[in-house]
């Protein structure tokens, strides 16, 4: 509410230079704490005219939201970069035969995003590399997140087969136990301002999941598995291209699910790509990247680059299908053995 302000009465000696007047105080208040105090005044009348005086008092309400907002913003935008720091891994394998090329560009909305990635060595002479998205975003799908990837490197390393990893991935994330990392991604998210919801849908996880053993004669054998992800695109050196897994259920999504590998051999001049629907489902107007097999005409064209070209290439192809940024994470890795 304004404080209204007026000249003295008349019966007061005037202040030496001083005039009549009239004005109003507004304090400025965002989330129920001052910031501040607008003074408006005007010489030479009795007082303010009401509709002046509303409209500058909803002028200064507006003020109070937009600085909470952006306040809150920081607070998230602060968090947020926080969480991405320690949920990606400060650098990935180099698999023996095989170069590797990685692109990640996290949405600019000041929001953690669900795409992750991994590449790791385990016992036996194998490395295994990981794509996966956490429905959702934020603080719920950062909690998914830090616990997924060193699921997936425990579960690796104890020498389960591929299939069997999501197996027992897929178990785990529906198991009770996901209930107190809920919770705990509940309070982050009210320290960030953010408004406070069901994390349930945050267990739903899409990802692409691969071994890959070096072969004596040269190449790699692949083992791949896709949960609800976008299928990992073969490019041999003739140009053609063509899925290298099968469509499977998300993880966490239902509880007896036998998930299936596929295996096939990556050979000298061969190129892996594997990607987040980041990538897919980039829209322009009602269009999609990959509507008409567009991610693999773009992959088609790559045939004889190397891993870091072919990833710019798709890189590039991503953004310029649209004028506007993408608006969803955008993640690819490159596998091309040499």
């Amino acid at each position: 509410m304004p404080v209204p302000w007026s000249a003295p009465p008349a019966d007061e000696a005037p202040q030496p230079g001083a005039r009549d007047g009239a004005a109003l105080a507004f304090r400025i208040t965002a989330g129920g704490r001052a910031l501040g105090t607008v003074l408006v005044g005007r010489e030479g009348v009795a007082q303010v005219p009401e509709a002046v005086a509303s409209l500058i008092e909803d002028f200064v309400r507006r003020l109070g939201l937009a600085v909470g907002a952006a306040r809150a913003y920081t607070r998230q935008a602060t968090i947020s970069r926080i969480l991405q720091r320690g949920l990606l891994p400060s650098k990935v394998a180099e698999i023996p035969g095989v170069t590797s090329a990685l692109v990640y560009e996290p949405s600019d909305d000041g929001v953690v995003g669900g795409d992750f990635y991994d590449i790791f060595p385990c016992p036996g002479d194998r490395w295994c590399f990981v794509l996966g998205d956490v429905q959702g975003s934020g603080p719920e799908a950062a909690v998914v997140t830090g616990l997924a990837r060193p699921w997936l490197r425990l579960l690796s390393r104890e020498g389960f087969g591929v299939g069997e990893v999501l197996d027992r991935l897929n178990r785990l994330l529906l198991d009770d136990a996901m209930e107190a990392a809920e919770a705990a991604a509940l309070m982050v998210a009210a320290a960030g301002g953010r408004q406070l919801h069901d994390g349930s849908q945050s267990r739903f996880l899409s990802l692409l999941y691969g071994e890959v053993v070096p072969l004596p004669g040269g190449g790699v054998r692949c083992t791949v598995v896709s949960a609800g992800h976008p299928l990992p695109l073969l490019l041999r050196p003739d140009g053609s291209v063509h899925p290298a897994a099968e469509p499977q259920v998300l993880l966490g999504v239902v509880e007896d699910v036998a998930y299936e590998s596929q295996t096939f051999d990556l050979e000298p001049g061969d190129t892996l790509l594997c990607v987040t629907d980041g990538v897919t489902e980039r829209r322009s107007g009602p269009l999609m990247f990959d509507d008409g097999d567009g991610l693999a005409r773009v992959l088609a064209g790559c045939a004889g680059l190397p891993a870091d070209a072919t990833a710019e290439r798709i890189r590039r192809a991503v953004h310029e299908f649209a004028e506007q940024p993408p608006d969803d994470d955008v993640a690819l890795l490159v596998l091309h053995a040499d």
